[in-house]
């Protein structure tokens, strides 16, 4: 018989027992990046995230789980629902606490509901969607959510009661290229010219690109890319979750799926990039500078990755949510998904219009979006909403 559990901390799992159901190497959902985040102090319910993950059992053994939160708030998610508990407040009800299966502080797709590779995967995936569910309702919370779901886990709710929700993300794909060389010929001329010139910017400024490994930083690479985190959450007024601590735990706990970009002057240190990959993808996390460098936010964050990407033979380089400055350095939109049930009826209905609206609306963008191309011959990966066909535009397949 299976049985559900819910555990208060990763820790009360054991790392082999839940790295086993990981159906790839997406970094995002190992042990090692979820645990660290509750050791070091980046997550924990002054920061609104209660760990409540889930755990399917079979006796003793776990056959099925997901990283899953008691949410008092929606920072760190980036699936905004803030009007929808806004509304909720409005009329005299709390959609706080709310059950949230994510990734803390980090839009990047990949499983949630994680089953291993077995026959049974599927029949697990939808036990997983019911325990949750059901969890949500013995609680008596006001709403359940599933983040950036990879393809299986999306598959499996189809049919379901569950809301659908997309967007769109700016993401890197190799073609075939040879080299960075060979990727600027597939742009259009403007494009290539552009790039050329802010790179040539950052060659002029003195600045001097290089890349390491988690396991090639000395503690002082980590203070300084602590130190740039901090800078950009500074200047943006935003709370900075992740500790260095969490920092430093990273390049021990998975070294070499760190991927760092130092950005030097001399001797000295003016920005940096902390990157993570799997085996097919490398994923930008978190920038930051001491100084102003025209072009180097570029470098460091697209270009060098782009490269990076090139000579290691990945195929996919996701940057990070949001910036549509992105499509002019050849990052074109890509679905994100996520799902959302909502246990009262009345806001059910009303959600459900809210996002048919704006599945409209983000169709159309992605439409504008794809005429400024950077690409001579618009070869596309961009993919379209793949909820609510009845609103699908002509053109858009």
């Amino acid at each position: 018989m299976v049985q559900a559990r819910f555990h208060r901390a990763l820790d009360e799992i054991p790392e082999g027992a839940w790295n086993t159901l990981l159906p790839d190497d997406n970094p995002f959902v190992d042990h090692a990046f979820l645990a660290g985040l509750e050791r070091h102090g980046c997550i924990d319910a002054r920061t609104g995230w209660r760990p409540h993950h889930l755990g399917l059992y079979e006796g003793s053994r776990l056959i099925a789980a997901a990283p899953l939160y008691l949410k008092g708030n929606s920072h760190g998610e980036f699936v905004f629902d803030w009007s929808w508990a806004h509304a909720y407040e409005q009329h005299g009800l709390d959609y706080y606490p709310k059950l949230l299966c994510a990734v803390p502080y980090s839009p990047v797709t990949g499983p949630r509901l994680l089953t291993g590779r077995g026959a049974d995967a599927q029949a697990l995936r939808a036990a997983s969607i019911a325990a949750i569910h059901a969890e949500a309702q013995r609680l008596g919370l006001s709403s359940a959510h599933l983040n950036f779901t990879g393809s299986e886990d999306t598959a499996a709710f189809a049919g379901s009661d569950w809301l659908p929700r997309f967007d769109w993300q700016f993401h890197w794909h190799n073609e075939g290229w040879r080299d960075f060389d060979d990727f600027l010929a597939a742009l259009n001329h403007k494009k290539r010219k552009n790039i050329r010139h802010e790179r040539m910017q950052v060659a002029r400024a003195g600045v001097q690109c290089e890349i390491r490994h988690g396991d090639e930083l000395d503690d002082a690479d980590w203070q300084a890319l602590h130190d740039f985190y901090l800078a950009t959450f500074d200047d943006k007024g935003n709370y900075p979750a992740l500790t260095l601590d969490f920092f430093r735990h990273l390049g021990t706990s998975m070294p070499r799926r760190v991927v760092a970009v130092l950005c030097r002057r001399g001797s000295g240190l003016v920005a940096g990039a902390l990157l993570l990959r799997s085996s097919t993808t490398l994923y930008g996390r978190y920038w930051g500078c001491h100084e102003h460098v025209e072009g180097l936010h570029f470098e460091a964050c697209y270009y060098q990755g782009i490269e990076y990407c090139l000579r290691e033979g990945l195929t996919t380089f996701e940057p990070g949510a949001q910036g549509e400055h992105k499509v002019a350095r050849g990052f074109l939109p890509v679905c994100t998904r996520s799902f959302h049930w909502i246990a009262d009826a009345r806001f059910r209905a009303a959600i459900a219009e809210a996002l048919r609206q704006e599945a409209e609306m983000l169709n159309g963008y992605r439409d504008e979006v794809l005429e400024h191309s950077p690409f001579a011959h618009t070869a596309t990966r961009a993919t379209p909403s793949p909820f609510a066909p009845s609103i699908e535009r002509k053109g858009v397949q």
